[in-house]
């Protein structure tokens, strides 16, 4: 290939002033081509040497400035000399693009996103749910959010995303955003899998997450106490939407399901299972989880109440979106003074804790009613309450009953290494009764050096 020219000059953009300082611009001429680029630094216009093309002086700033762009023209170089060594064909736009990170190989975030994301949609319906792939694209609009506010960029490239960026976003995120908990957990999880992605693929040599730790505080689970389902499921309503919704919540609350798996539930799930009684037994919208759950009363009350007047196959007239029957629960919650935040899947942790756990269900039971691949998903849902720990150490006690005994005959010498005790605590302890035997005076031992002559 023949040698082409090949330069790189700097310039100041002076007609986009701000702050008195004007934007450092690159120029780059390949043979008759041109291209140009930010350099993303601003300088004061009396500090620049036009025909230096640098920052003049010896000041600390136009040192710091001059060395940022001889880093610069030294890396355009290299992207340079990169395309001579493979390419037949060199152009300015194509250093630019190279040194910038949007050559064929040099790949930016969103580029390799949406790849992804595209190939995930093809897989929904299959072995991907449609929940999943609307998380995706959520997390998307993140990392979209969060260029377009702290950097003012609508794409990055890939090699640009550095400890520092993944540290920000997160930042980002807990303090702008206020994200907590496992939302918080997953939009990194989810910038972080595209990162592994560019790895794979050779974009990136190190992953910018290598050295990022970070554990999501998990909050308490919300749930209904026996009194605050009672009173939930008693308290008067008018509106008869509201009294459907209240009875869907209910079920759920005697059943373990999730919205997503109330809204799709239809007759046909309801099947006599060998013990010749009624039970659900389908499969979960989110994980495809079979489960399996044998209906008490209350559900088949509510199951034949709605069997009467279904119009289809579906037993419940579910909301179309769970924010509306949340809000819905909100407004019953505040009718029968129940101060918690009523959702949905609430219903699902008071089964797991008020109806199970508390009244003796084995932990392993509710699990797999609940449809969890592992019991410590259950564990996050279902909390011992205070009363069902008061229950089983009352019956630990009448088990134990006498079996152990504490000797109590003992003398106050052997607490006194323990701790210094007070003198109300001193009271407390057993004290060991002296035989009343005079003390002989005769009887003391005098050591040698005492005896007077």
């Amino acid at each position: 290939m023949a040698r082409s020219t090949f330069k790189v000059l700097f310039y100041l953009k002076k007609n986009n002033l701000k702050d008195g300082k004007a934007p450092v611009m690159g120029r780059i001429t390949v043979n008759s081509t041109i291209a140009q680029f930010s350099c993303k630094l601003n300088i004061k216009p009396s500090l620049w040497d036009t025909k230096a093309n640098r920052a003049s002086g010896k000041s600390l700033e136009a040192q710091k400035i001059n060395q940022k762009l001889d880093n610069i023209k030294t890396q355009i170089g290299k992207q340079y000399q990169s395309i001579c060594d493979k390419d037949n064909f060199v152009s300015a736009e194509k250093v630019k693009n190279a040194y910038l990170g949007f050559g064929d190989e040099f790949r930016t975030f969103f580029s390799i996103a949406d790849e992804f994301y595209e190939s995930y949609a093809k897989r929904v319906g299959k072995d991907r749910t449609e929940g999943s792939y609307e998380q995706l694209i959520i997390n998307r609009r993140r990392v979209e959010m969060f260029l377009r506010d702290r950097y003012n960029l609508s794409d990055i490239p890939i090699k640009e995303i550095e400890p520092q960026f993944v540290e920000d976003y997160y930042t980002y995120l807990l303090e702008e955003r206020k994200l907590a908990g496992s939302t918080l957990l997953t939009a990194v999880t989810k910038l972080k899998q595209i990162m592994l992605i560019a790895q794979r693929k050779g974009y990136i040599h190190v992953n910018p997450f290598a050295s990022f730790r970070f554990k999501a505080q998990t909050r308490d689970r919300g749930y209904l106490t026996e009194d605050e389902l009672r009173r939930f499921m008693t308290v008067e309503l008018r509106r008869y939407k509201q009294r459907q919704i209240r009875d869907i919540f209910v079920f759920q609350a005697f059943t373990g399901l999730a919205y997503a798996d109330v809204k799709k539930l239809t007759f046909d799930d309801i099947q006599t299972s060998f013990d010749g009684e009624l039970w659900l037994i389908a499969k979960r919208k989110k994980t495809n989880a079979t489960f399996y759950v044998k209906l008490l009363p209350i559900a088949k009350q509510l199951i034949e109440q709605y069997r009467l007047v279904a119009k289809n196959n579906f037993v419940f007239p579910v909301p179309s979106h769970s924010d509306n029957m949340n809000r819905c629960l909100q407004r019953i919650a505040k009718l029968c003074g129940v101060n918690k935040r009523v959702t949905s899947h609430m219903g699902r942790h008071t089964m797991a804790t008020t109806v199970c756990l508390s009244q003796g269900v084995p932990i392993e039971t509710v699990s797999q009613m609940l449809g969890h691949s592992c019991i410590t998903t259950t564990q996050i849902y279902a909390k011992i309450t205070n009363d069902k720990i008061s229950k089983d150490m009352a019956v630990l006690t009448d088990k134990i009953g006498d079996k152990y005994k504490l000797e109590t005959d003992r003398p106050q010498s052997d607490f006194r290494n323990i701790k210094r005790i007070t003198k109300k605590q001193k009271e407390m302890l057993p004290r060991k009764k002296r035989e009343n035997n005079p003390v002989n005076p005769s009887t003391y031992i005098i050591p040698k050096w005492a005896k007077v002559e």
